[in-house]
């Protein structure tokens, strides 16, 4: 399956070339190289299991890093908000599974992208969101595809196999010309601390996303999609029979969580943000950055993993870690490091910058309006030359 990124060739000579040196911090990079070469493991994965993968365009939200993919060309897309669905329908996808609960006010949005001729799947998990669904699919005179949620782990929303409703639900929507499959996802993956808990889940996933379709089909209802997937998931699963597709977006960049559930390493790690020391508290044991929890989130996922890299693991301008250097903690718009072991802080002068990289890049990369993309594979020196600048998609 070839795929080709998008061009990142240097700026002509006659522009003045930016490096991670000159923007103005906080900002948000993405090392393309590394977003490859995450694509490309799960892709060779994905295919030897004989499915469909479908990435979920949220963590990037980027019709840029989506274009590392499947050679450049429009693939199947996961989206979890409109606001991505239209502007990946813009970019020429049709082929779009928006997988949030639906509600009333937003239909009208979905039977506009259906006229455009884009396939854009609703998911819901109640008798109350079938019919609206169907009613709204009846007045404008068109079907909407809905896929009905199953929960395999307790995690959020869904049905449960056995649940009365499921059937119900089901032939609601089939008798409207609606009914698309099922969908399930082990968010209770990301709490699976060794590669067997995370088999465990993928199994999980893909027998109760089957039982669903099973169950269904038991009562003479069609299923064209039994759909699963997350990434620690995605990596562990050795099986998907009766599955036609996998699902999963945080594999792109990775993170500090995947990092500490083995799922990658930290060199794996696609995406960082540049923070500039502002200040030092040496009585405290604290360097401050101009990088809060505006930059990097809120998000503290690895404190319930075996290493608390609290908000971030520090690098340097080049991408190498400054030995035993954390964001231990952040307010809006400052960042604190520290040693692990409060021991001896590095030499970091006022102006100095930094690179960290994010619990859960998700949401770390949600507080950025855009990428400045580095290639770790050609390498420039001390301080990474800027090779592009990506913008993302942002509100619902």
């Amino acid at each position: 399956m070839g795929r080709s990124p998008v061009n990142t060739a240097p700026p002509p000579a006659a522009a003045a070339v930016k490096t991670l040196a000159d923007p103005d911090t906080p900002f948000a990079v993405v090392d393309v190289h590394k977003a490859l070469r995450n694509i490309e493991r799960l892709a060779d994965r994905v295919d030897r299991l004989g499915v469909t993968l479908r990435p979920h365009i949220k963590t990037a939200k980027s019709l840029d890093v989506a274009g590392l993919m499947h050679g450049g060309a429009p693939c199947p897309v996961t989206v979890s908000t409109l606001a991505e669905a239209e502007a990946f329908a813009d970019g020429g996808y049709t082929d779009i599974t928006y997988a949030v609960g639906i509600e009333p006010h937003k239909l009208p949005r979905v039977v506009a992208l259906l006229r455009r001729g884009v396939t854009l799947r609703v998911l819901l998990d109640s008798r109350e969101q079938a019919a609206f669904v169907t009613g709204a699919a009846r007045e404008a005179g068109l079907a909407i595809p809905a896929q009905i949620e199953i929960d395999c782990d307790g995690h959020r929303g869904g049905l449960k196999t056995d649940a009365p409703e499921l059937t119900e639900v089901g032939r609601i929507l089939h008798e409207a010309g609606c009914l698309d499959g099922v969908l399930t996802h082990a968010g209770e993956s990301y709490f699976a601390y060794t590669l067997e808990d995370q088999r465990l889940a993928a199994k999980n996933e893909r027998d109760t996303a089957v039982t669903a379709a099973q169950r269904l089909r038991s009562v003479g209802l069609p299923v064209r999609t039994v759909s699963v997937g997350s990434t620690p998931t995605a990596f562990a699963v050795e099986d998907l029979t009766g599955v036609t597709e996998l699902r999963a977006g945080n594999y792109v960049f990775f993170d500090l969580v995947m990092a500490g559930l083995a799922v990658c390493g930290v060199q794996d790690l696609a995406l960082s943000v540049v923070v500039t020391v502002i200040g030092h508290r040496p009585e405290y044991g604290w360097i401050v950055t101009d990088g809060g929890w505006m930059a990097m989130s809120r998000d503290r996922g690895t404190a319930v993993q075996a290493q608390d890299q609290g908000y971030g693991l520090v690098l340097d301008l080049a991408g190498d870690p400054v030995p035993n250097l954390i964001m231990s903690a952040a307010s809006q718009e400052h960042g604190t490091l520290t040693t692990r072991d409060g021991g001896v802080l590095p030499d970091l002068p006022i102006g100095t910058r930094l690179r960290i990289l994010p619990n859960h890049a998700c949401a770390t990369a949600a507080q950025h309006a855009g990428y400045h993309v580095i290639d770790s594979a050609r390498p420039t020196g001390a301080v990474p030359v800027i090779q592009a600048n990506w913008s993302r998609v942002t509100g619902w």
